[in-house]
């Protein structure tokens, strides 16, 4: 989602051990053609990028607990789930999926918040999340989870597609998205509008508002945009492999509750891959589920920048269970959702919010602690 991995040529590698092939298919064409067996190709630039990426991240997750101050760390975490909602409420559930209407004025919110993800534009990351849905766990699926968790989460971009992928995906229509003026508006000048969202500005804001220090700041922005895209990444690895099919046991998406956390919401990934119009994402609403990007998407209904959201009714799902799913599983499924939504919803969101700055806190005093006993000298924390 983040860099150029576009069709390369298929390498084909032949093995001394074989025959030649027979003197009346010596002239065939099959050397013009990609053969069964899919020679993988590295790019190693996008490998070198990655690379850096994640050291300089490294050492800004070392900046943001030690030196950073508590707003910069503060303003970072709300940073990355505001860009987050611009890859879920906005590329997946309004766009790919078209599960919701938004105003313009949203719509353009929405877009830039996805800038800030720097994910790819939003009609190349939907078009490879309908070729996702279309084929799934196929060669034409750009993170087939069946070539294992490596390849589904990071893999798929440190190499180029197998050429199923563009043959196959020519086969889904796009028009819808890119009839959108807004969408026209972020693919003609996507380059420059990522780079300010995603790096530019959250590095300057923290030295304009509270003097942060410019070398801590900008390597906070890289510690947050590496996080968010291990948390994306997550919905095409774990939520392929690790959890329940209440709905579904023929396929291979679950329900994964590290993703449902750290996804705000995507983790309901069997339920969305039947139903992947429901812009829920789910079959519980965020009242019963931990579902931060629906919680969002009402909210903006009743200011009244949403409409038509779609909602696939219980007895429909429960048909489908019977027809497809567990349904012993899929009883504890519901029993375990059936919780009083003042315990389970606000508190969860309230955690998810204030979590890290609080922990980062007493993390802090700790060692400051610690370290006065050790040196006798009070570690005064920025």
């Amino acid at each position: 989602m983040t860099a150029d991995n576009e069709n390369g040529h298929c390498n084909r590698v032949v093995s001394k051990s074989k025959p030649n092939p027979p003197p009346e298919m010596a002239n065939s064409t099959i050397d013009d053609k990609c053969p069964s067996s899919y020679c993988m190709e590295i790019v190693w630039r996008n490998i070198f990028l990655m690379i850096i990426l994640h050291v300089a991240s490294v050492y800004g997750g070392y900046l943001g607990i030690f030196h950073a101050r508590y707003r910069t760390v503060m303003f970072n975490y709300l940073y990355l789930i505001l860009t987050g909602l611009g890859i879920t409420a906005g590329a997946h559930r309004l766009w790919a999926h078209r599960s919701y209407e938004a105003t313009t004025t949203l719509r353009i919110i929405l877009m830039l918040f996805n800038c800030g993800a720097l994910q790819n534009d939003i009609l190349e990351w939907s078009r490879d999340h309908r070729v996702h849905h279309k084929f799934s766990e196929t060669d034409a699926d750009p993170h087939n989870s069946r070539r294992g968790f490596f390849f589904a989460h990071i893999g798929w971009l440190l190499c180029r597609k197998h050429p199923e992928v563009k043959n196959k995906g020519r086969t889904v229509s796009l028009k819808d998205i890119a009839d959108d003026p807004v969408v026209q508006f972020q693919r003609r000048y996507y380059k420059p509008l990522a780079t300010l969202f995603t790096f530019i500005l959250p590095s300057i804001i923290p030295c304009a508002c509270w003097n942060e220090d410019p070398i801590i700041s900008i390597f906070a922005s890289m510690t947050r945009y590496t996080l968010l895209l291990h948390a994306t990444w997550l919905v095409n690895s774990a939520a392929h492999l690790w959890g329940n099919r209440p709905y579904d046991n023929g396929i291979q998406p679950v329900e994964c509750k590290l993703v449902e956390i750290v996804a705000l919401g995507e983790g309901y990934h069997n339920y969305h891959h039947i139903f992947p119009f429901d812009y829920s994402a789910s079959e519980m609403t965020w009242l019963n589920d931990i579902n931060f990007t629906t919680m969002t998407i009402d909210f903006l209904s009743w200011l009244g920048m949403v409409k038509n959201r779609k909602k696939v009714d219980h007895q429909t799902v429960a048909k489908r269970v019977q027809r497809t799913g567990n349904i012993q599983l899929y009883g504890l499924y519901q029993q375990q959702h059936q919780r009083s939504w003042w315990r389970h919803t606000p508190l969860t969101i309230m955690f998810m919010l204030f979590s890290p700055i609080l922990a980062l806190y007493i993390y802090r005093r700790f060692i400051s602690y610690l370290y006065y006993l050790y040196f006798h000298i009070e570690n005064r924390w920025p």
